[in-house]
């Protein structure tokens, strides 16, 4: 099959000759041009031309371009691996388009990092070069749009505008009734990530099997001793979320289809069996114990067998609703018939460590400096929590807070008083008293209130699950995906209203390159005429747009337009 791609990458359009010259807009229309064909190719199980689609898009200058720009941008840009090597100059960036070619492609080790869990072991992380992380987001682009298609209804982990709380929600769906299931199988793999199995992986995974035998078998530095990799997928890297989903793909779609040929179609809903799986952590709910432990416990076991994993026998556990269970950070428990979830008393217990560490390190800041520390903290912990019942958790850690906040203060003035260490730290603000907060001069020059975050003040909403069926490669669900992302990324700005301002003015676009922002991207709010040169920060001379366009318009003196508000 013969694909010709856009202008941009045809034998007669003129390629740019530096990283500058790029059009971001064009290279993102031209990648997003080819993931929808991907997305009906796979829909109408034509895989021969999948393949073909695949091998085009990944030697194409647009998806080469763009899977540099993701590795140069995200956060571990300044991380090397094994060959010490950064591409932190754009010599370097546009340099390495020509890199990502097939020919003769030989992986590195993977550089073994640890970093602590929150149960005091340590979690090892792979970290590949910056040439293997461009190689893996470049096939990324091509795998991504399969994947989605094919992927079960209820998979929320790593997943295009899927979240933590799109799992609650269902779980919620699931359980909530008086009708719903009672019973829960909770289910976690033991060591999910370190014992995939290889060749399962080569034989099912859609996409290039050579490049993909190359990672799998790469090995490992860890402690200057280089280790072979038989099995597993090394978490660090880029498209390894994307093979752990494909993994576990089918558990919620086949486990449906054995039910039904095993009690008959017309059955399946009084089993009331429903699966909600958050990357390798996943619940079944079953009308009975018995339902969940000689039938599907066992499916479930020789499903996960042929992928070389195993459920863990000490944390894999059949619980009543009235019992209760953690999943996410959460509790879902019934309490006399109603379901409530809260925070669980683990996600609590380790968030006040958290604060609790981060205030004892941090005796001797000035006031605003541990307030600047502590509400991303407090803001982001909410925030997590704010669509459960979580106002009394609120409470309580607000409460622990302020006496680690007031032993905070005495340790700075032991010889002062409860009273003078009262009005120093603490001030009224509003209709609230005992508001640990401090008097401060931002850039503009007007004196304000810098505040700790409010956990008490955080507004409980409930929230708005996505659809199931929802492809964010598939034109019929763009409508509803746009709506979708503009809806929650207003929720998140919500404690800034004049971006939520921009945002929706600008129709949730950039307004240098016009393409979409959302939580992934970032943003940066712009000033169109510059506060040094007179500039106001009134919001008809603003703009919101992604960092590395920021950064762009001041590198180049690039003039930015405001967007007229629809």
């Amino acid at each position: 099959m013969k694909v010709i791609e856009s202008n941009f990458d045809s034998a007669s359009s003129h390629v740019p000759t530096e990283w500058a010259a790029i059009n971001w807009r064009r290279v993102q229309k031209n990648v997003r041009v080819m993931q929808i064909r991907l997305t009906k190719a796979t829909l109408e199980g034509d895989w021969r031309r999948v393949k073909s689609l695949q091998r085009w898009l990944t030697r194409s200058f647009s998806a080469k371009a763009l899977a540099v720009k993701r590795v140069t941008e995200n956060q571990g840009k300044r991380t090397a691996g094994v060959d010490q090597q950064l591409w932190n100059t754009p010599l370097r960036k546009f340099a390495a388009i020509a890199q990502l070619v097939k020919r003769r492609y030989r992986p590195l080790p993977l550089r073994r990092v640890y970093i602590p869990k929150a149960n005091g072991k340590e979690r090892p992380l792979g970290i590949p070069t910056m040439k293997d992380r461009a190689m893996q987001a470049l096939h990324l682009l091509a795998l991504d749009p399969v994947l989605e298609t094919v992927s079960d209804r209820n998979s929320y982990g790593f997943r295009k505008n899927r979240s933590t709380a799109d799992a609650m929600s269902q779980i919620f769906l699931q359980t909530c009734r008086k009708v719903s299931a009672q019973w829960v199988l909770d289910a976690d793999i033991e060591g999910f990530f370190d014992n995939i199995n290889h060749d399962w992986l080569i034989e099912h995974v859609r996409m290039d099997k050579t490049i993909l035998r190359k990672w799998l078998k790469s090995g490992v530095v860890d402690r200057a001793q280089l280790l072979k990799t038989t099995a597993g997928t090394p978490q660090g890297g880029i498209i390894s979320p994307a093979l752990a989903n494909w993994t576990l793909n089918g558990l919620e779609a086949e486990l449906t289809k054995h039910l039904g040929a095993r009690f008959g179609k017309s059955k399946i809903e009084k089993l009331k069996v429903g699966v909600v799986r958050y990357a390798d952590d996943f619940v079944v709910t079953g009308a009975s114990k018995e339902l969940l432990e000689t039938e599907i416990r066992p499916w479930i076991e020789a499903f996960l067998a042929k992928r070389g994993l195993r459920l863990s026998t000490a944390k894999t556990k059949i619980v009543h609703i009235d019992q209760g269970f953690d999943f996410l950070g959460w509790n879902f428990r019934k309490y006399k018939g109603k379901l409530l979830i809260k925070p669980s008393k683990k996600n609590v217990k380790t968030f006040y460590e958290k604060l609790r560490k981060i205030i004892g390190e941090h005796m001797m800041v000035r006031q605003e400096d541990l307030i600047r520390l502590l509400n991303p903290m407090l803001r982001g912990w909410a925030q997590y929590h704010s669509p459960v019942v979580a106002k009394q958790a609120f409470s309580r850690m607000e409460s622990l807070l302020f006496w680690r906040l007031m032993r905070w203060a005495k340790r700075r003035h032991p010889k002062k008083s409860a009273k003078w260490i009262r009005r120093k730290y603490w001030r009224s603000v509003g209709n609230r008293n005992w508001v640990f907060a401090v008097d401060f001069v931002p850039k503009d020059g007007n004196k304000g209130v810098m505040e700790l975050y409010s956990l008490a003040g955080t507004s409980i909403e409930r929230h708005k699950k996505i659809k199931g069926g929802f492809n964010p490669y598939d034109p019929q669900w763009e409508a509803y995906g746009e709506t979708l992302r503009q809806e929650r990324m207003l929720k998140h700005m919500r404690y800034r209203k004049e971006w939520a301002r921009l945002y929706g003015d600008q129709r949730g676009l950039c307004a240098l390159c016009g393409y979409e922002m959302d939580m992934e991207t970032g943003w940066h709010d712009h000033h169109i005429e510059y506060r040094v040169a007179g500039g106001s920060d009134a919001l008809g001379n603003r703009v919101l747009l992604h960092p590395n366009c920021h950064a762009r318009v001041h590198g180049q003196n690039l003039q930015v337009v405001k967007p007229v508000p629809v």
